[in-house]
Parts: C-alpha cells; sequence; structure tokens
C-alpha cells in the first residue's frame, strides 16, 4: 500500500507538556505488546522541554526549518543540522532546547524487529517499507507526482521515487524489517 499525504493534510495533536504538536504520518502496527512497530512524525516545537521516553525504541530526528534546536541526549548536548538525521535511543533521557520555533521530522522503530536509515536525497531511491517528503523540486513516486511540502508512505510494497526535474531535495527514510 502507498499512501500520498501532504503536511498540512496530516491530524495535529499537542503535546501533553505543551511544548509543541505532532502531525502523526503513519503507524504501522507492532507484535501484540507493543505500540508499533514504526512510527513516523513531524513535530512542531514551541518551547524548551522534554522528549517523552520510548522503551524499546529507536528514533532518528531530522531538523527539516527552525532557528536552532540543541538535544541533550543523556547529558550530551548535540546541536541539530538541517536536513541532518540524528538517531538516538528512544530509552535516553532526552530535551530539546530552541532558539525559535522549528519543525522536525521523527522516526521510531521497534528495536530488534525493524531499523531506519533516513537521508536527504537528489536522486532516485527506492526501499520495500518506508516514508519521504519533498523540500524541493518534483518527484514521482510508482506514477503518484509529489511536490514540496508533500509526501508518501508505503509498507511492504517495493516502491522508487524519482526526480522530475534537477535540483530538488527529498527526505527518505527506508524501514529495513527483521
Amino acid at each position: 500500500m502507498i499512501q500520498v499525504w501532504s503536511v498540512e493534510s496530516l491530524p495535529v495533536t499537542r503535546w501533553r507538556n505543551g511544548g509543541g504538536e505532532t502531525r502523526e504520518i503513519i503507524a504501522i502496527a507492532g507484535p501484540q505488546g507493543s505500540d508499533f512497530l514504526w512510527r513516523a512524525s513531524i513535530a512542531t516545537l514551541d518551547k524548551d522541554g522534554p522528549f517523552s521516553s520510548f522503551n524499546g525504541i529507536d528514533r532518528v530526528i531530522t531538523l527539516l526549518e527552525g532557528a536552532g534546536v540543541t538535544l541533550t541526549v543523556d547529558g550530551e548536548e548535540i546541536p541539530l543540522a538541517l536536513h541532518t538525521p540524528l538517531a538516538f535511543s528512544g530509552d535516553s533521557a532526552c530535551a530539546a532546547r530552541i532558539t525559535g520555533q522549528s519543525r522536525d521530522f521523527n522516526i521510531m522503530t521497534l528495536r530488534g524487529a525493524c531499523s531506519a536509515h533516513v537521508a536527504v536525497a537528489d536522486s532516485a531511491q527506492q526501499s520495500r517499507s518506508g516514508v519521504c517528503l519533498v523540500l524541493s523540486g518534483e518527484w514521482q513516486l510508482n506514477g503518484s507526482e509529489l511536490v514540496t511540502g508533500m509526501g508518501a508512505w508505503w509498507h511492504n510494497e517495493h516502491s522508487t521515487i524519482r526526480p522530475v526535474s534537477a535540483g530538488g531535495k527529498l527526505l527518505f527514510c527506508s524501514i529495513e524489517e527483521g
């Protein structure tokens, strides 16, 4: 199954701590006793604050836009660079310090069941399961045309996304199960 979406069409959920909001892209059901196999979302950070703990989950965060974000992960300060993925354990104590509102892409995977690889690409990409977000340009995914601010997710369906024109950028996340 392939599902195309736009960022603005995704449902918004405010965080309990009031520090931001999440737009969930997809949560693929996991084995019994787990919340999900993998979950993708876009978050808006409005103020400094802690991240929720997700034991047994691996996370990758990628800054999409904003003035700046520094994560403190298990006591280590890590500034996020635009479009540069940062992987960390959901078991870790994590908090964000921001210099203004920011937006990021998040992927969470059930440790031992699957893993995510996130990159910003300017050429064709393919995977059996994954999610993508067009950062610039026009792209084509298995016949569907995507433009800036649009994305897609797919699960257990080999998919290829290609740039339609030169100069485009794509956030691409492949999910490997097993």
